[in-house]
This record gives structure tokens, C-alpha cells and sequence, in this order.
């Protein structure tokens, strides 16, 4: 058996064909035949070798059109994906790139660039250099690394690299790394874009959600749940109706998520309902966007809690067009309905009337009684407003103690009067304070009409502020309607406050004095210094004029310090020229001063500055500025007394002290006033006979002095001497005169005594 098994029969025949015709095989040697047989073999297995030769030759073109192909694929992929391979040879550190691009007709162009030079950038070396290291140690799969490359252009592009070992050397240490790179510029300038837009979602104030096209929470940011309560396992995949609130019914709701769907953006606001139940004020934008994967459509939420900045608005709102001490609209607010009630009245041929009220004295109790217990009274003065006026009426504060009523009426004169009657007997009945404390206050009210007196709210409200100024000089506790003439009397008034603020300044003011004569030895043993104004503008102006307007302007202050520093320099230098030592000067001391702290210090300084004693000053206060404010009055009288200071009580009788309560006050004189003067010795039995009388019993009985004011005739010096009266004052003593007349007529009344004494 050889190499080729080939049955005998079939190589006899093969012979056989070979041999001339008529000869067969069994006819030759069989040496012929062997040889025969071996020939035919050679050539048979000739055959098979030129086969194999073929086919070998078949197969090696199909394998390089293979690797062809394959080289193409390769060529392709590397082409399509941008990338390039390379090839690093540990030991010379050459690195060779080999880069495919596309040329004309659709062909590869392959180039093999060798590298010998480190393009890694400084910054990247190190790390590069350790994910080697790592890789080399077997601590990595394979080799990676994204980092800096520099480009034949000169500038930096950011590659990633992968790579394995494909060489080593006999002992196995790899020798050559293989693998490919690409620029992922474009690919790190996106993944930067994701995480700034991670980051900012992630650090935003508002609340982010994204959800489906059927609503269901697909992602939130940390904002979500800080607004919300809800943290991402409790909601994502859920629908985003949890978190709607009843404050809406469900169509409002499919009415949102409709507009979403057919416009692809919508803003509005609307109430949402927080884990532990809280509702909350949502600002919410929606955008419709589509999934870049699958094209779905998503939605973008960006909400903001603003429950709390429309509280404020609603506060500020508020404020802006109400008080908030007794929550009647404000100045503002009545302007504007008072411009709507003038738009409508000049339609509808119809009539406003405008009342504006001050409350009396207010800010006396305010500066001596406190802002708090002022804050009261103006509260009750609201509600008792409200009781008197009714719904109808706008009832408002426009600023201190001034109120306002605007009332609709086609009979507005004579209701506005009825009205204006109605709130004063209001006030007769006291204000309740915190329903524990009752405290009696009166309003003064002024009334202008529309469109009698004012066409524009402006006017309207000047109009009746100057008519309830008229309604405080006529007694306060009244009301007066708007006339023209008044506005004379406001222009007066003005230039009378605005000349008084200068008149210290221009030196026109000045002191007369009146002196008091003893009724005992008919002595003038005290002197009251009264205030005079000169005004270079307007001439001589009247007390009861401007001692009134310094008062409700707070000039009696520095007026009044003006007096007592005159005063006490006028009696020192009487006294310098021979007045007796024992001499009084009597100064009149207004409300505020007393309620001053420092008014104490202020009249030991006067005192001192002119070397005067504490007893040669007497202080006069009228008696309804002591019992309007009696604890106080106590308080600051107590340290006049212990300073050595007389007090007078001024125009006693026409007040409403308390008679129990007036000798709980460290007083020293009562000086009857002329109203009961004015009646002596007309007739035994009158009024004035009977009040005098009592008042210098009562005085006697409290160990007080009595001085009689206003006394004008002998008549009246004989009541009040023989009723046991200390001391008179009036025109029939001696009238106001200036220093230098009146230190004549003392020191001639000193000379008269001494006479008579010899």
C-alpha cells in the first residue's frame, strides 16, 4: 500500500488503453507492466499536486482578498469613527500613528506617521505616564488615558487612548502597546455643557422636574424636594398629580396640561400641596421638549414657591391703602375713592359731602400719657367711628389724630350736619381702653361739600381741614361747614406761624409786667411777667392770637425758656436797683414745658444765672393743664417744691379739677379767674358772689393764697378784702407795663409803705 491506494483493475485498464491496438496487458513482461503501473502513478500524483498547487493557490487569493477586505473594514471603521491606531515602542519610545482618510472615487488613503518626540501636554504627562504604569503592572485590563495631544497646527486637542500590549520581549516584559485614539473635543465640550447643566439644575433655587407626555415624574433636582417634601423615590414614575391642591378643581388642572401639550410652553401660577400637607403658591414655566434617544416628548418644570412674596405683596398692598394701627383705608385710599365718588357724583348730578375731624387735645395725652396709650385711643376712636357712620360711609385715617368720613348723599349739607352732630354726642360717652380703662375725648370736625366749595378731591379735603380748624377756634368740640372766608383766616394763620418761628430770632418779643398788690398792707409784693409780640411785619399781635398757634406748634418751647431767662434778668436787676429782696416773679409755664424732663434744670439754671433764690420765682400753670395730666403734674411739681419754687394755679374755677384731688398737688397760690371777678358787688346773691367766696374759703382751708384777677373797680378790691382774699390782680391795681415803668412803680410803692410805716 503507497501513498496513493488505486485498485489493480483500474491501472490494468489504464494500461491496457496505453498499449497498441490488438496487445493486452497479460501479452506484456511484467516487468513492462510494473513500469507501466509506476508511470501512470507518477502521473496520477502529479495531478493531485498541480490540484493541490490550485487549490492552495484558490485559497491564498481568497485569504488576501479577506485580509483585503478586512483591511478595508478595519480602514472603514477607523475612517467612520474618527479614530487612528498607533503603536508605542517601549524600549525607543517611538510612537507611530497610522491615520485613514478619504480620498476621491471613495478610496483609503492610508499614512504612517512616525512620532519621536513627546506631544503629551505638561499637565497630562504625569497622569498618563501613572495609568501606564498600572496597566504594565497588570493593576488594569488595558491601557486608557484621555488627555492633551498637540496638533501639527501647533494648538492642543484632547484625545482619548486605549491600547494592549501586542510585543515582549523573551524575559515578558511587553515590548510594543497597541491601540487607537480619537479627538474627543467635541465629545469633553458636551460632557462639560452636561455637567454645568447637571450642576446648574442641581444648585437652582427653583424647583426642576422633568416629566413624560402622560405627566409621570421622570427626574427632579434637590430644590424639588426641598419645596416640596417629596425626595425622587416618592415620586419618579408617578403622576405629577400628586401634588395638586383643592384650591383647584380637576378641569383647571387638565386645562394646564392641555396648554402644555398643544403649545409647547406655558407659564402661569398655581396651588401645589407639600408632603406633610401644606399648601403652597407655585410660579410654574413649562417647556415641551423631545427625548434625543427615542424622541419622545418631555416636559421641563421650572417652578418657584411665591407664597411667601405674594403674602407681602398682599401686605404691602395693604399698607399702601390702609392704617395699620386701626385698619381704616389711608390717605391714599380716600383719594381715590373720593376721585371715584367726584367721577360718579359729576355723572349722576349728585352731591359729597367730606367731614374731616381732629380730636381735641390729643397731643397733650399723647405726649404726656405715651404713644402707647395714644395708639389706644386713636383704635376706639376708629370703632367708635364705625358704630356712629355706618357701612355706607368711607370712613378713613388719613395721618395722627385726623380722620376723614366721605359720605354720598344728595342731601349732603344737612346730612353731613346730622352726621357731624351725631359723632361729637358719640364722644360724650367714653372711650374704652382695652376694656379696662375709659378716657373722654372730643372731636372738632370740619365739612366741605361737592360741588359746592371743591371740584378736585384735593380741594375738597384742604377745604374741610380749614373748615375744622374754624370748628377748634370757636371752642373745639364743634363742628363748621366750609366758607370762603375762612380761607382768609388759614392765609393769617399761616403767616402768623410762619412770622412766630422768627420772632425770637429778630428780637421781637418782650415782657410787661403787672404787678399784685397784698391786700393785707397794700404792698406790690409780686410781679406776673406777661408776653408780648411786636411783629415788624404784622404789628402788635394779641396773646390769645399767638400763644394759642405757638402752643399747637411746639414753638411755647423755646418761647416759654425765652420768658423765664428774661424774667429772672429783669427781677435781678430790679433788685439791683433797690426793689425789695422779697419781691415775686410770677411766669406762666404752658403744657409742654411741663412735660419736659429737663424743665426742672432749665429754671435752676435761670435761677442761677442771675444769682436769684428759688423763692423769688412762682410758676403759673392753668388748671386744666394740671388735671389733664395730674400724675405727671404731681411728679414734676414735687420737685419745684423741694427746689423752693412756688406754684399758682392760673384761672381756677373755669377748669374741671377735682377739689379732692387738688391738695394732693404741691400748689401755693390759687388766682380766682375774672370771669368771677367781673361779678363782685353787683349783688349779694349772684353766682360770681357765691364761686368767689367758696374758692377763698376752700383756699383758707388748704392753707393756699388767693389772688383775685381781673379786678377793675373798688368795689371788687372791698368783696375780696373783706372775704379774706391775699392778694389782687387787675387794672384797678395797676395795669401790664414795661420793665422800666413797672420797677417805677414799685419802688414808689415801697416808698409809700415805708411812709406810712414811719
Amino acid at each position: 500500500m503507497g501513498m496513493v491506494d488505486i485498485p489493480v483493475t483500474r491501472l490494468q485498464r489504464a494500461a491496457a488503453a496505453s498499449l497498441p491496438a490488438g496487445m493486452s496487458t497479460g501479452e506484456l513482461p511484467l516487468s513492462h507492466t510494473l513500469v507501466l503501473i509506476l508511470s501512470l502513478l507518477v502521473l496520477l500524483l502529479a495531478g493531485v499536486a498541480i490540484t493541490a498547487a490550485r487549490r492552495r493557490e484558490r485559497e491564498g487569493r481568497d485569504h488576501l482578498r479577506a485580509l483585503h477586505e478586512r483591511e478595508q473594514r478595519l480602514q472603514l471603521s477607523l475612517w467612520a469613527s474618527n479614530e487612528y491606531y498607533w503603536q508605542y515602542d517601549l524600549d525607543t519610545r517611538e510612537l507611530e500613528e497610522t491615520r485613514v482618510t478619504a480620498e476621491t472615487g471613495g478610496e483609503f488613503a492610508v499614512r504612517v506617521i512616525p512620532d519621536r518626540q513627546t506631544r503629551i501636554h505638561e499637565e497630562d504627562a504625569p497622569i498618563v505616564r501613572e495609568r501606564l504604569i498600572a496597566y504594565l503592572r497588570g493593576e488594569t485590563p488595558y491601557f486608557q488615558s484621555d488627555h492633551r495631544l498637540q496638533s501639527s497646527n501647533g494648538g492642543w486637542q484632547w484625545v482619548r487612548t486605549r491600547g494592549r500590549a501586542i510585543a515582549h520581549t523573551p524575559d515578558g516584559r511587553v515590548r510594543l502597546l497597541a491601540g487607537t485614539a480619537r479627538n474627543i473635543d467635541a465629545v469633553r465640550e458636551m460632557e462639560g455643557q452636561h455637567r454645568i447643566a447637571a450642576e446648574v439644575m442641581r444648585s437652582m433655587a427653583e424647583s426642576v422636574l422633568v416629566v413624560d407626555a402622560q405627566f409621570r415624574f421622570v427626574t427632579i433636582n434637590p430644590a424639588f424636594t426641598r419645596i416640596s417634601g417629596y425626595d425622587a423615590d416618592d415620586v419618579l414614575g408617578k403622576d405629577a398629580g400628586l401634588l395638586n391642591s383643592t384650591r383647584h378643581d380637576a378641569d383647571f388642572y387638565a386645562s394646564c396640561r392641555a396648554a402644555m401639550a398643544a403649545n409647547a410652553h406655558w407659564v402661569g401660577e398655581m396651588w401645589q400641596v407639600r408632603k406633610d400637607g401644606r399648601e403652597f403658591l407655585c410660579e410654574m414655566q413649562a417647556t415641551a421638549m423631545d427625548d434625543p434617544v427615542n424622541g419622545t416628548r418631555m416636559y421641563v418644570l421650572v417652578a418657584e414657591d411665591i407664597t411667601e412674596r405674594r403674602r407681602i405683596e398682599r401686605e404691602l398692598r395693604y399698607l399702601a391703602n390702609y392704617d395699620p394701627l386701626t385698619n381704616l383705608p389711608n390717605r391714599t385710599l380716600l383719594s381715590e375713592r373720593l376721585s371715584h365718588a367726584i367721577v360718579q357724583a359729576r355723572r349722576q348730578n349728585g352731591r359729597l359731602a367730606l367731614l374731616f375731624l381732629d380730636l381735641d387735645h390729643f397731643k397733650d395725652i399723647n405726649d404726656s400719657l405715651g404713644h402707647a396709650t395714644g395708639d389706644r385711643i386713636l383704635r376706639a376712636t376708629a370703632q367708635r367711628l364705625r358704630e356712629v357712620a355706618g357701612e355706607g360711609p368711607t370712613i378713613a385715617r388719613i395721618g395722627g389724630d385726623e380722620f376723614t368720613i366721605l359720605l354720598d348723599a344728595s342731601d349732603a349739607p344737612e346730612a353731613a350736619d346730622r352726621l357731624a352732630q351725631a359723632v361729637i354726642d358719640a364722644f360724650d360717652a367714653p372711650l374704652q381702653l382695652d376694656g379696662r380703662h375709659e378716657f373722654i375725648i372730643s372731636p372738632s370736625i370740619g365739612i366741605s361739600l361737592f360741588p359746592d366749595h371743591a371740584q378736585v378731591p384735593t380741594d375738597l379735603l384742604k377745604h374741610a381741614d380749614t373748615a375744622m380748624y374754624r370748628a377748634k377756634a370757636s371752642g373745639r368740640r364743634a363742628f363748621a361747614r366750609y366758607s370762603h372766608e375762612m380761607d382768609a383766616d388759614i392765609r393769617h394763620r399761616a403767616s402768623l406761624v410762619a412770622a412766630l418761628r422768627r420772632a425770637i430770632e429778630r428780637d421781637e418779643l418782650y415782657l410787661v409786667f403787672q404787678p399784685q398788690l397784698s391786700l393785707t398792707d397794700r404792698r406790690l409784693t409780686a410781679v406776673e411777667a406777661l408776653l408780648r409780640w411786636s411783629s415788624k411785619e404784622l404789628g402788635e399781635v394779641a396773646p390769645s392770637q399767638f400763644i394759642p398757634l405757638a402752643e399747637e406748634n411746639g414753638l411755647i418751647v423755646p418761647i416759654g425758656e425765652w420768658v423765664l431767662r428774661e424774667a429772672c434778668r429783669t427781677l435781678a436787676a430790679w433788685r439791683q436797683a433797690g426793689v425789695d429782696n422779697d419781691l415775686v416773679m410770677s411766669v406762666n409755664v404752658s403744657a409742654l414745658q411741663l412735660q419736659r424732663a429737663d424743665f426742672a434744670a432749665a429754671v435752676k439754671n435761670a435761677l442761677a444765672e442771675h444769682g436769684l433764690p428759688p423763692e423769688a420765682l412762682e410758676l403759673e400753670l392753668t388748671e386744666t393743664v394740671l388735671m389733664a395730666q395730674p400724675e405727671l403734674a404731681s411728679e414734676r411739681l414735687q420737685a419745684f417744691r423741694e427746689m423752693g419754687v412756688s406754684i399758682a394755679v392760673d384761672d381756677f374755677g373755669t377748669g374741671y379739677s377735682s377739689l379732692a384731688y387738688l391738695h394732693r398737688l404741691p400748689i401755693n397760690t390759687l388766682k380766682i379767674d375774672k370771669a368771677f371777678i367781673d361779678g363782685l358787688g353787683c349783688s349779694p346773691d349772684n353766682e360770681d358772689t357765691a364761686i368767689t367766696t367758696t374758692i377763698i374759703a376752700m383756699a383758707r382751708t388748704l392753707g393756699l393764697l388767693v389772688v383775685g384777677e381781673g379786678v377793675e373797680s373798688p368795689e371788687q378790691l372791698d368783696f375780696l378784702q373783706h372775704h379774706g382774699c391775699d392778694m389782687a390782680q387787675g387794672y384797678h391795681v395797676a395795669r401790664p407795663l414795661p420793665a422800666d415803668a413797672c420797677l417805677r412803680t414799685l419802688l414808689e410803692n415801697a416808698a409809700q409803705a415805708r411812709a406810712l410805716r414811719a
